[in-house]
């Protein structure tokens, strides 16, 4: 019955927004990806929306009926049957009698199952397709037959782009960049490591008082080059959400330097990378929002080229929906973690395997602590930190690590603000 009831309520809210669509004819801009999708997303909002009137996903707003929600305007309802009912009348209301809606859309993209894209592309046709990387070991590999066929449901994105649509992609991804060539419409790529039409470069952590306070780089088009700061956040990738979102908004009509000083309004989402204060005069990375061997191994680069630390402590919690890949892709990190902290804890049973390959690979065993749950290794981290100290807090949303960060941090009463998952339907999970 609840079944069937959730199948009611997506098709409905889809016919509202596909009707709505219809009648406004907004600009769309599409991202999807394996890693970095919200945050790509957030920043194309941050760099237009001073420009014209934009909608973004909320939160991360992704799939077949967190699509319809941002289209229409709705919140989510969660395990609320009747606030779904009012959903539907408030979007029927919405998509015949709305006189105004936002010039442009910008939607995130995923996928959990094998068809998931085919479905929505089935109706929403973009005029802008982002797509930040595809890994080779990607997040929901799980549910899928391989890889590859996980890369082949994202890029089922693209070739639903419009005649004149325009795609951007990552120039550093190697499936991306053949992808590319194939493209019948204009391709803007963006990167880091490989020259391209927009490409980031001189990347770094700018501190205050001998912490981190920020990241900063040079982006560069043609002839033109322009410095951009994102305040709160460290790590390389967010190079490339820079460069992605000024790639986009130079084809949508805007300059370098116009794109560059809208970007310092970016703010990352939470649990992005984003630095907190924390107890005993430590600092915080928080990135908890979810996990993947990509993203894991990035911030811990990232955790690794931090300055001044007196020590660096990895909080790892289990990297989930990985199948038959998941005890390798575990090890692999273990085996990095040595270069990249003083001290590792792990939370969850697959991250065991992470423990192992960082004891395998030079750390000492005094220096590695495992946990089954997170708010334990949140109590018991507060009696071992010391001030100078940067933690690094990361792991997939399944195992709840903000609620260490929400231990540690200097002033929890603000949890609600700065942490992922801090509202009443995750609370009570």
């Amino acid at each position: 019955m609840r079944t069937i009831f959730k199948n009611l309520v997506v098709s409905l809210l889809t016919a509202e927004a596909r009707f709505l669509l219809s009648r406004h004819q907004p600009i769309i801009i599409a991202v999807t990806g394996s890693v970095g999708k919200t945050a790509m997303k957030d920043a194309v909002f941050a760099v237009m929306k001073n420009r014209t009137s934009v909608r973004k996903s909320d939160k991360s707003f992704n799939s077949e009926i967190g699509i319809p929600l941002t289209i229409l305007g709705l919140p989510n309802a969660w395990n609320n049957p009747f606030g779904w009912i009012k959903n539907i009348i408030d979007g029927a209301f919405t998509a015949v009698f709305s006189r105004t809606y936002p010039k442009v859309l910008v939607i995130e993209a995923g996928v959990d199952r094998p068809g998931d894209m085919k479905r929505l592309t089935a109706w929403l046709h973009p005029h802008v397709v982002v797509i930040t990387r595809l890994p080779d070991i990607p997040v929901h590999v799980e549910y899928f037959s391989s890889p590859e066929a996980v890369c082949a449901e994202k890029l089922i994105l693209a070739d639903a782009l419009r005649p004149d649509g325009v795609f951007v992609y990552n120039h550093d991804d190697r499936r991306l960049q053949e992808y590319a060539k194939t493209v019948r419409q204009p391709a803007i790529g963006y990167g880091r490591d490989l020259p391209t039409q927009v490409t980031a470069s001189a990347d770094t952590t700018y501190y205050h008082n001998q912490r981190p306070a920020g990241f900063s780089c040079t982006i560069s088009h043609v002839d033109q080059s322009a410095t951009v700061k994102v305040p709160g956040v460290i790590g390389a990738h967010h190079a490339y959400t820079v460069a992605g979102a000024i790639a986009v908004a130079l084809s949508q009509g805007m300059t370098l330097q116009e794109a560059a000083v809208a970007c310092t309004e970016y703010v990352p989402p939470p649990g992005r990378m984003r630095i907190h204060p924390g107890i005993k005069g430590t600092t915080i990375i928080d990135d908890t929002y979810n996990s993947s061997p990509t993203a894991a191994e990035a911030a811990l680069l990232a955790l690794r080229e931090v300055r001044h630390a007196k020590r660096k402590i990895a909080v790892l919690g289990d990297m989930l929906e990985l199948g038959r890949f998941s005890a390798r892709e575990h090890e692999r990190i273990g085996e990095q973690v040595p270069k990249a902290a003083d001290l590792l804890v792990t939370i969850g049973i697959r991250s065991q395997k992470t423990a192992e390959a960082a004891l395998e690979h030079g750390l000492s065993e005094k220096y590695v602590l495992q946990y089954e749950e997170s708010v334990r290794a949140g109590k018991e981290l507060q009696n071992l930190i010391a001030p100078g100290d940067v933690i690094l807090v990361k792991g997939s949303q399944g195992i709840r690590a903000e609620r260490v960060v929400e231990e540690l941090m200097a002033e929890p009463d603000q949890a609600a603000e700065h942490l992922v998952r801090q509202d009443q339907a995750w609370q009570t999970r």
